[in-house]
């Protein structure tokens, strides 16, 4: 069970009966004792100090009959031989709640195609089926629901309605709420992360251009996001994005250009492996003989190891014939997609000639002189 179905589960069970369900039978095991199955704080709290009406199954027939309301947070990940998010498993379950209740109303959370949506309804002939967008945070998932910077749905607006007064609800806030068509809501998702990744590639190029020239990237972050049309967030320089949403969402939305003029959104997955390829010649300009990855989470709060950027740079090094090992605490394995895992960290920095962290931090302060990074703020 992923950040936002977990988050949407322990949101909406203290008020409403709720049923999570996963095929990972660790996962509803953990939830089912009291335990998240993922890394969030407020989660945990939640589902040790509070009341919770919160079941947990892998058998998904019951549980879908008995809704009123489905909620669908499959994974949905891009494939390049389609150019298109895979959706199968958010087809399957919109099959299995339409057999399962006549009148149950279906919410798609999963990030979808542009126009998905209306192409299920009109399939199935049927209405019941609309998108709800998230915008969450690993880490601060349920935080996020909480205190959401606003409440999106699309599709028919009688069951639009009935999601969104949902989620109003349960927030403690007073957020803004939009309701729209369900292809509209759709495309309010891809070009909100595709926004994201443009800042953070618009940063990262201003950072290649410093680092280039031999100046210093913070004064002149700080010097052009003191403008309030700007603002001063997204902007810490780093290896360039990853995750899970910014690069597959991406690579759809450019997808849905290929017939629309415009090359804005090709132009940002273009810079975004253009600044991996600048990074991994920075490093070998050092000329280091065994490279320490410092961490391979993204940030504080994430549990995310496979879709981090720094795999790219990994990967690259490689090619180069540069011995690399891994400082991840998180990670028992000894060996991590055949690269080697170092959980001590004193173990880490004697093995290394240079340590290179996407994000800094305290631990890393007397070890400066071998240290590569990017980050100036120390803070995301």
């Amino acid at each position: 069970m992923g950040y936002v179905g977990c988050s949407l589960a322990v949101l909406l069970a203290p008020e409403h009966r709720v049923t999570a369900i996963d095929i990972d039978k660790a996962k509803i095991t953990k939830l089912s004792q009291g335990i998240s199955p993922i890394d969030d704080k407020d989660i945990a709290r939640q589902l040790r100090s509070k009341k919770l009406q919160l079941n947990a199954t892998t058998e998904p027939a019951k549980a879908l009959s008995q809704a009123d309301v489905v909620i669908i947070a499959t994974p949905t990940n891009y494939d390049i031989a389609t150019n298109r998010f895979d959706t199968q498993g958010v087809e399957a379950v919109i099959d299995q709640a339409l057999k399962a209740s006549s009148s149950s109303l279906i919410v798609i959370k999963s990030t979808i195609p542009i126009g998905f949506t209306t192409e299920q309804n009109n399939k199935r002939q049927t209405k019941r089926i609309i998108f709800s967008p998230e915008f969450l945070r690993e880490g601060r998932a349920l935080y996020d629901n909480l205190n959401p910077s606003r409440i999106i749905a699309g599709g028919e607006p009688k069951r639009v309605k009935q999601f969104t007064t949902l989620l109003q609800k349960a927030a403690l806030n007073s957020p803004k709420v939009l309701r729209m068509g369900a292809t509209e809501a759709e495309a309010v998702k891809l070009f909100a992360n595709n926004y994201l990744a443009i800042r953070i590639a618009f940063f990262n190029e201003l950072d290649t251009y410093a680092e280039a020239h031999g100046l210093d990237s913070a004064p002149i972050v700080q010097g052009v996001s003191a403008d309030p049309r700007i603002g001063d967030y997204y902007n810490n320089p780093s290896f360039g994005y990853g995750g899970y949403c910014l690069p597959k969402d991406t690579k759809q939305l450019a997808a849905q250009f290929l017939d629309i003029p415009g090359t804005l959104i090709d132009a940002v997955v273009a810079s975004n492996s253009e600044r991996q390829r600048h990074i991994v010649a920075q490093i070998l300009k050092l000329r280091p003989k065994t490279v320490g990855i410092y961490r391979l989470v993204m940030k504080v709060g994430s549990e995310n190891f496979r879709q981090s950027a720094i795999w790219n740079i990994i990967e690259e090094l490689e090619k180069q014939n540069i011995e690399v090992v891994i400082y991840e605490p998180l990670i028992s394995n000894k060996l991590v997609l055949k690269y080697e895992v170092i959980n001590d960290f004193t173990d880490f920095t004697n093995r290394v000639d240079s340590i290179v962290a996407n994000r800094l931090d305290a631990t890393l302060a007397p070890f400066a002189h071998k240290v590569y990074t990017r980050d100036i703020y120390n803070r995301d």
